[in-house]
C-alpha cells in the first residue's frame, strides 16, 4: 500500500451536492496553482456525466481561462467493480506526483469515506470466510461471552469497547488479529490524525437555499439529457452494473422500466438528492479539522474563492499568487 510522504501539504474542498464546489475550487486552484483530485465514488466511471454533475473537460478552466488539471475521473467503465481501496491507492499517488510538479493537490468532492481514506492511516483489512465460519460455530456452540474472552487475552483494548454480546464486532476484531497479526483497536488512534499537513474547507448554505439548488440542478440534468444518458448505460451494461444504482441513476432506470411516471421519478430524485445531502453533511461534520464556510445565496463566487485561498496559504503556508 502506497504511504503519505508525511507533511506533505494537502488541501481540500468538501460539503454537500449542489453547494458549489466545483465552480470554487476551480477559482481557488487558479490562485494557488492547484491540481484539482476529484473525491466522488461516481465520477470514477466513464460515461457517467451528466448524473454525476462531472465538468466537462472544456469547463476546466477558471473563469480567467486558466486550465485546471482534474484526476481521478472516468477510471473505469460503469460495470466494472472499484472499491475505497482502489482510490485510496490512486489518489495517493496522484498527490506525490502533483507535489512533484511543485503543484499543491486540492481534494475536491462529497464522498465522505473517500476523503477519509486519503487523508488518514485508513487501513483495509481482508476477509477469510472459512475463519469466521469457524468463529461463528465458537459463538454458536459456546456463546459470544466465549469470543469475547478470547478477544480480551489478544486486545484488551477492544474488548474494553465491544460488548460481551455483540457477535458481529466480537468476530470482526478476532478476524482482523488472526489475518494480520495486528489488534484492531490499533486501527481506531488513526483518525483525524493525517501524515499531510492539510487545510480543509468546508462549504455549506442554509437548508432551504440547497434544497432549491438542488431542485434546479435535478431539473437542469433532465434537459441536459440525463434520461437518454442512463438508456444508454442500461442499454450498454445493463441494470445489473453496481454504478446503475447510484443517485440518479436508479430514479431514472425505474422510469425506463415502465416502474414510475417520469414526474414520479423526478420527485423521487429530488427527495433522494436533499437526503443524501444530509448524510454528507453529518458525515463532514464530524471532522474538527474542517473549517466551514457558509456560502450565501447569491455571493461572488470570486469573494469566497479569495477567502477560502487565503485561508489555505495561511493554514498550510504555501504561496497565493
Amino acid at each position: 500500500m502506497l504511504s503519505p510522504r508525511p507533511g506533505e501539504p494537502v488541501a481540500a474542498i468538501v460539503g454537500p451536492t449542489a453547494v458549489g464546489k466545483s465552480e470554487i475550487a476551480l477559482e481557488v486552484a487558479a490562485r494557488l496553482q492547484a491540481e484539482i483530485i476529484s473525491v466522488d465514488s461516481m465520477q470514477v466511471y466513464i460515461g457517467m456525466d451528466i448524473g454525476t454533475a462531472k465538468l466537462p473537460p472544456e469547463k476546466r478552466v477558471s473563469r480567467d481561462g486558466t486550465p485546471i488539471p482534474h484526476h481521478l475521473l472516468d477510471l473505469v467503465t460503469p460495470d466494472q467493480p472499484f472499491s475505497v481501496s482502489q482510490y485510496q491507492a490512486l489518489a495517493r499517488q496522484a498527490i506525490l506526483d502533483i507535489r512533484k510538479r511543485g503543484k499543491l493537490p486540492l481534494l475536491v468532492g462529497g464522498t465522505g469515506l473517500y476523503f477519509q481514506a486519503v487523508i488518514d492511516p485508513y487501513r483495509f483489512q481482508t476477509r477469510d470466510e472459512s475463519l469466521r465460519r469457524r468463529l461463528e460455530a465458537e459463538a454458536a456452540d459456546y456463546g459470544p461471552e466465549h469470543l469475547w474472552n478470547k478477544l480480551k487475552d489478544l486486545d484488551p483494548r477492544a474488548a474494553q469497547r465491544i460488548h460481551p454480546h455483540d457477535r458481529r464486532r466480537l468476530i470482526r476484531a478476532l478476524e482482523v488479529y488472526f489475518l494480520s497479526g495486528q489488534p484492531i483497536s490499533a486501527t481506531w488512534h488513526g483518525r483525524y490524525q493525517s501524515p499531510y499537513r492539510l487545510a480543509l474547507a468546508g462549504l455549506t448554505m442554509e437548508r432551504p437555499v440547497l434544497y432549491r439548488r438542488i431542485e434546479k440542478r435535478v431539473e437542469s440534468m433532465l434537459k441536459t439529457g440525463l434520461v437518454e444518458e442512463v438508456r444508454r448505460l442500461l442499454e450498454k451494461y445493463g441494470p445489473g452494473a453496481t454504478s446503475m444504482q447510484a443517485l440518479g441513476y436508479k430514479e431514472i432506470a425505474a422510469y425506463l422500466r415502465g416502474e414510475l411516471t417520469l414526474d414520479a421519478a423526478v420527485e423521487l430524485l429530488k427527495r433522494n438528492t436533499r437526503r443524501f445531502a444530509k448524510r454528507q453533511l453529518t458525515w463532514f461534520k464530524r471532522d474538527p479539522r474542517i473549517r466551514w464556510w457558509e456560502i450565501k445565496e447569491y455571493q461572488p463566487v470570486e469573494e469566497i474563492s479569495a477567502e477560502i485561498a487565503g485561508w489555505i496559504s495561511r493554514t498550510i503556508d504555501i504561496s497565493v499568487e
